[in-house]
């Protein structure tokens, strides 16, 4: 391959270097082994003297995936809007009737979430017109789907009951799983029987696959994770921020002005 050529192949040579980085097809593909070493020493050569390239492309692929990510968050909250806010499956603490509603999604292991409660527990004490939806979200393996599926059937059992069970399991000591879940459950008045046939229903199981379809159509990966006006926050961003949050809601129609 002759130098004359490599000088004017600045634009073959940036397209793949792209391709290179993505892992697409190169137009190096059409040449011979010889000129494909040499095609891969000038790349090679040009990325060593061009870092900076490299950072550009990582951060314009971060960009183009975080505006798929809230396209499609804005889809779902769009299409599945009924979903969200009016399941069956939900349990609810609040004003029933409140203008603003903050979804939560949790799991009964996550120790964030447990320190969240305090959170929400705030928030509906202290500002008026506000409403949570918890979404059961076993995240962290086996026991909390076991967790998780008493708590779906001790709600379909004794739904006025739960949000004490709701906030009784979730800051109990140590790891909840299906045991600990029941104890309570009967502690709280629950018929042994009944539960146990409700928890082997496979609408229970069916709720949670409808919360992973939510959070995957909203990218949520993790927990605690929240839904306040058209925003999805992730993480336990605490009472301040929350409530930050609610408060342009009420002045602009969505938790960022």
């Amino acid at each position: 391959m002759s130098l004359a050529f490599i000088r004017s192949g600045t634009a073959i040579l940036a397209a793949m270097t792209i391709s290179v980085f993505v892992g697409l097809p190169t137009p190096a593909m059409a040449l011979d082994g010889a000129q494909r070493g040499e095609f891969e020493t000038v790349i090679r050569e040009y990325l060593l003297a061009n870092p900076e390239i490299l950072e550009e492309m990582q951060k314009s692929l971060e960009n183009k995936k975080a505006a798929a990510r809230m396209a499609n968050q804005a889809k779902t909250l769009s299409e599945m809007k009924d979903l969200i806010y009016n399941s069956a499956n939900q349990v609810e603490i609040g004003e029933p009737d409140a203008p603003i509603t903050i979804v939560e999604f949790y799991d009964y292991n996550c120790g964030f979430c447990a320190r969240a409660l305090a959170d929400m527990t705030k928030l509906v004490e202290t500002e008026k017109g506000i409403r949570f939806v918890l979404k059961e979200f076993p995240v962290l393996g086996e026991a909390s789907l076991e967790a998780h599926k008493v708590s779906l059937a001790f709600n379909k059992l004794l739904p006025a009951k739960s949000g004490d069970f709701h906030r009784a399991l979730l800051i109990a000591p140590g790891r909840k799983d299906g045991t600990v879940a029941m104890a309570l459950a009967l502690e709280m008045g629950a018929d042994e029987t009944a539960l146990t046939a409700e928890i082997a229903k496979p609408a229970i199981l069916d709720a949670v696959r409808e919360v992973y379809k939510l959070a995957d159509g909203l990218g949520i990966t993790g927990t605690p994770s929240y839904i306040v006006g058209e925003e999805v926050v992730f993480g336990a961003v605490g009472f301040d921020e929350l409530n930050k949050k609610v408060a342009n809601v009420r002045e602009c129609g969505k938790s960022v002005c």
